[in-house]
């Protein structure tokens, strides 16, 4: 292929010492942050390096023995939050401190037997402003185009928070709650969440944002926080206040959860240009949705939300899982029939994925609807499910025709 001439006469050429890759966001592939390691284990594997191989993310920190056993040319892993470690590991590797890399915070490792090695746990980024400014500049041009409620726009994909007050049973964010020890929560409500969640300062938030509409020209912030509403008011109240003074023109779509949409939450989103907003309904069944999902949101709530939005003319989009474990066929119809209810702007269905590690996943294994470690997963392209319940044949089905079901039925 010519992109595997293309890239490895790109390593060729610059010989690096170290090749690093992960993801802090969707901005290049749609929710593909969960498998990059596998897939860039994959582009690498196929050329001749002698780099030390160092990758981070979800699988990692979720599963780093599965990981390091079966991608075996991987050198080191980072888990958890990696931008502060990996920078520590690369000083150390510049000054050839071979003894100090293996004692770092937030790595694991193979020992010369093939035992896996996890150090101690790196701190939790408590104040995002120490971070770097985002260097979009890495990415071709053509990749800020975007498709957006039929329109194409230049827009890219930030990150403003932290964290998320929630934990849903399916959900890779208690992958990371867990990997930190904040595991305790009462009705789908993390206990203690305080020092889980974080933010940018709204002063460096504006500053990147202004940031990258001059340099970039964006239209767009599809903003990846994951759960909007839970940024602290005050930053975003204070964002707002800079958008209103200097009238910055860029669109915000965001995600939420439902029960955080009301009369007052909404004017400070318009305050802030937000065009569009994403909110999980996952499935129609309320009672699966709290006994399986740890997911409490009623169906008042839902409705309440995708009305407010719709009075105060911002874009709803309704995001929906097929082939979870125990699902059933008639759950499927009977979401379809909630969506039409709700009539929301846009539509989204997903194969459930199972994350490794969390409860969803843990249970999928244990009613035999998938194999543990399951590999390859991508909740647009394909499902992985052996469930006789709902076939493969079934939730392609449902995939394939589930918007126009919605909007057609």
């Amino acid at each position: 292929m010519m992109f595997i001439k293309n890239y490895k006469k790109k390593i060729d050429d610059f010989c690096p010492d170290v090749i690093f890759w992960s993801a802090i966001s969707s901005h290049i592939h749609g929710e593909g942050e969960y498998v990059n390691i596998e897939h860039g284990y994959n582009l690498i594997s196929k050329i001749e390096t002698k780099a030390i191989l160092i990758t981070g993310g979800l699988q990692a920190t979720a599963s780093p023995k599965h990981i390091l056993e079966n991608f075996h040319k991987i050198r080191y892993l980072i888990r958890g939050e990696s931008e502060i470690v990996l920078l520590n590991l690369l000083n150390q590797i510049n000054e050839n401190n071979t003894h100090l890399i293996e004692s770092l915070e937030g790595i694991s490792y193979l020992d010369k037997n093939q035992k896996l090695v996890e150090n101690r746990k790196q701190k939790i980024i408590s104040d995002l402003d120490d971070l770097e400014i985002y260097d979009y500049s890495i990415f071709d041009d053509q990749v800020f185009y975007r498709p957006y409620n039929g329109e194409v726009l230049r827009g890219v994909d930030y990150e403003m928070s932290r964290g998320c007050v929630f934990t849903c049973g399916y959900c890779v964010e208690t992958i990371i709650q867990r990997y930190y020890g904040f595991e305790d929560n009462t009705r789908g409500l993390l206990k203690n969440s305080k020092n889980y969640l974080r933010n940018k300062s709204a002063e460096r938030i504006f500053e990147e944002i202004l940031k990258v509409k001059k340099e970039k020209k964006i239209d767009l912030l599809r903003c990846q926080d994951t759960n909007f509403l839970t940024i602290n008011r005050k930053i975003l109240s204070k964002l707002a206040e800079l958008f209103q003074i200097n009238k910055i023109d860029i669109k915000l779509y965001i995600e939420t959860r439902p029960e955080g949409i009301t009369d007052i939450t909404v004017e400070l989103l318009k305050k802030l240009n937000v065009d569009g907003v994403g909110m999980g309904i996952e499935l129609a069944a309320e009672g699966f949705r709290e006994e399986s999902l740890n997911r409490y949101a009623s169906h008042q709530k839902i409705i309440n939300a995708f009305e407010i939005l719709k009075k105060n003319n911002i874009k709803r989009t309704a995001y929906n899982i097929i082939g979870l474990p125990n699902q059933t066929e008639e759950m499927i119809k009977n979401t379809i029939k909630y969506n039409k209810m709700l009539n929301p702007d846009n539509v989204t269905v997903a194969y459930y994925s199972p994350y490794t590690g969390t409860n969803e996943q843990i249970k999928s294994v244990e009613v035999g609807d998938f194999e543990n470690n399951v590999e390859n997963v991508d909740g647009q392209l394909r499902s992985l499910s052996k469930s006789s319940e709902l076939s493969i044949e079934k939730l392609n089905y449902y995939k394939r025709n589930f918007v126009n079901l919605v909007y057609n039925l």
